[in-house]
């Protein structure tokens, strides 16, 4: 490998590494939103209630640790996904800055097709990786409220299976491709941050052209990218969650079915559930994340300069 591929090797896992702190951090602060979330987009068929009567009910019934069910293995996933991610970004869009050089291009910053391609690609890998990471994660999050709702009044609940447990009882009673459940809409949830880190990029790009890009910049453009891209992209979002928790016993049908069946029985709204808290949660997490990933990344790229010195010479 020669010293220019292992420096651009090197920026690429600098990125990666960035990216899987940033989601972790943002993870963190905004895990009751996902909770509040995925539990309204798997139940069908019931009373809508508000935000706030949601908060109380599962505190009521869990405790406040039931709005962090399933936060272990929603933090591995982050942190695996956002690492899987970026890596693959990166790596496209070095390649993509190669050819605009050969090209003789007067700059090498993405275009938007080129931005899109990269997230395209980045995207699906990380999908493929950790489609089964996300299933676990949303049987975790959801099945904690069916335990708390199934038992006699008065009676404890049975305790909520880990996520070690939950991913061999998948194994166990419904076979591997039980993890890959839900990967069709995943696949075209690609769009989602497609759509994010172009505008995000786009809008940058724009900025930069102005003045110097601030953190409160980044803070700002990754949430307007996020909320774009969330919004748009929600009824998938909807579906995925709602094929994650079938089990082997509920009837397996197609995305488009999904999509035809929970608007037949729901109304058009019922692909909507849940999407404030999401929007609210995807919103903050996604500026949390490109602020943070910024300063992961300067503190990585500062301690990798900073490791050849310290090593002694002989």
């Amino acid at each position: 490998m020669s010293s220019q591929a292992a420096v651009q090797q090197s920026d690429n896992i600098a990125h990666a590494l960035a990216g899987a702190g940033g989601g972790l951090a943002s993870m963190a602060l905004t895990y009751p939103l996902i909770t509040l979330s995925t539990r309204a987009q798997v139940e069908s068929k019931r009373a809508h209630s508000s935000v706030i009567d949601a908060i109380r009910r599962i505190i009521q019934r869990e405790g406040a640790a039931g709005l962090y069910a399933g936060l272990e293995s929603a933090l591995f996933g982050i942190s695996v996904t956002n690492f899987v991610y970026y890596y693959w970004y990166e790596w496209t869009r070095a390649g993509f800055e190669k050819a605009a050089v050969k090209a003789g291009r007067a700059t090498k910053k993405l275009t938007t097709i080129e931005s899109m391609i990269a997230g395209a690609l980045a995207g699906s890998a990380t999908v493929l990786l950790t489609n089964p990471i996300w299933v676990v994660n949303t049987r975790m999050t959801a099945r904690k409220q069916e335990s708390y709702e199934q038992v006699l009044p008065g009676a404890k609940p049975k305790r909520a299976p880990t996520t070690l447990g939950t991913f061999l009882s998948l194994l166990r009673d419904e076979g591997p491709t039980a993890l890959f459940a839900g990967v069709l809409p995943a696949l075209v949830l690609v769009i989602n941050p497609i759509l994010q880190y172009t505008i995000f990029e786009q809008l940058k790009n724009t900025l930069e052209k102005r003045r110097r890009v601030t953190a409160a910049d980044v803070f700002y453009l990754g949430a307007i990218g996020k909320l774009l891209a969330t919004s748009i992209t929600y009824p998938y979002i909807t579906v995925k969650s709602r094929m994650h928790v079938a089990g082997k016993d509920d009837e397996k049908v197609k995305m488009l079915d999904s999509l035809k069946r929970i608007v037949r029985d729901e109304g058009w709204s019922g692909l909507y559930k849940g999407i404030g808290p999401k929007v609210t949660q995807s919103v903050i997490t996604a500026a949390f994340l490109f602020t943070f990933k910024d300063a992961f990344y300067d503190l990585t790229v500062k301690a990798r300069r900073n490791l050849p010195a310290k090593i002694p010479t002989k």
